[in-house]
């Protein structure tokens, strides 16, 4: 088969691979649609010692069973597989298994032909659903995941929340579809790319920020604050932000660097979340709203061939693409 492999720092290869062959229970999946996340870019840049090359990476996928009673039936995969057993698993977080492995992590992701999974990570989908919107469920489902968690902590509704989004990428943008659909307009999403801010602003239809030359953002001024960048400097500016009692949601990695403000943490009542990948129930949860279009106009997706997939890599980390999310197709 063909794939696109990580094969040293700042480098991919489209070459041939040897067919996955599925082991025992496990099934086979065509893919038709495989995006590329954030953590990928980490891994492209060498900063995630997880992820050795050569790797085939990818985890956000759509497409179709090629083995066992599913055969010939469209999906997505949860990527995320977990040892169905402990504590974590047994009571509904098995996210947080001891056991939890990704594809594209250390075992073959989906940049390819074809990828191997467990059937119980597979959600069947419409056959008429679109595989490139389809593979969007696992970013949904991450977005999904944290503003669940920050509306369990709260003791108002999310629609009532002042809520500022840092970054405009795939996972914020659909942070802030979703509180859009949860009818949170007092909404604003920041993004130092202005292709993206004007994209933010066009299917979102919130206010937009430019951090590096808009006015600073008040201190204290938001309820809700979802960094979905994780560096050094946006957690500073969510710290910054965030009013007394208020929800700091920290989705990203992008890296360790910097301090919290942990005397305004304490004294405030600050809430701060972290949020790791999602539940199978928030990968449904996120499959059924894309189906059903309740996240409104997809187009601002950007799809390009497996064959070009080092050339998006290359995009991406030059800033030269201003898409929130490029899917690569087989």
């Amino acid at each position: 088969m063909k794939a696109l492999v990580y094969t040293a720092t700042n480098e991919t290869v489209y070459r041939d691979e040897p067919d996955p062959v599925p082991g025992e229970g496990d099934v086979l999946v065509k893919v038709a649609a495989s995006g590329i996340c954030g953590s990928d870019m980490h891994a492209y840049h060498g900063k995630d010692e997880r992820r050795v090359p050569p790797l085939i990476l990818g985890h956000e996928v759509a497409g179709t069973v090629m083995s066992g009673p599913r055969e010939g039936k469209p999906v997505v995969i949860n990527p995320l597989m977990t040892c169905g057993r402990c504590v974590f698993c047994d009571q509904g977080y098995s996210h947080l298994c001891a056991e939890r492995e990704l594809i594209g992590m250390r075992l073959a992701g989906a940049m390819a032909d074809y990828v191997t999974i467990t059937p119980r990570n597979v959600i069947e989908i419409p056959a008429d659903m679109d595989f490139v919107e389809a593979s969007l469920t696992e970013p949904a489902a991450t977005a999904l995941h944290a503003l669940n968690l920050a509306r369990m902590r709260s003791s108002r509704p999310l629609a009532e929340l002042n809520t500022l989004v840092i970054g405009g990428g795939a996972v914020g943008l659909l942070a802030a579809l979703l509180l859009n659909m949860y009818g949170c307009h007092d909404l604003i999403v920041a993004e130092t790319h202005g292709e993206r801010r004007r994209s933010v602003a066009k299917h979102v239809g919130c206010r937009v920020h430019d951090p590096l030359n808009d006015p600073a953002l008040a201190a204290d001024s938001f309820d809700l604050v979802i960094d979905a960048v994780g560096g050094g400097v946006t957690r500073k500016t969510a710290m910054a932000v965030v009013k007394p009692g208020g929800i700091f949601v920290h989705i990203g990695l992008m890296d360790s660097a910097g301090e919290l403000d942990i005397r305004k943490l304490t004294l405030f009542e600050i809430t701060l979340l972290g949020v790791y990948c999602y539940t199978p129930a928030d990968m449904r949860a996120a499959a059924h709203a894309i189906a059903t279009g309740v996240l409104g106009d997809l187009s601002w997706v950007e799809t390009r061939p497996l064959s070009e997939g080092a050339q998006a890599f290359r995009d991406l980390d030059e800033g030269r693409t201003a898409a929130a999310k490029i899917v690569l197709i087989p």
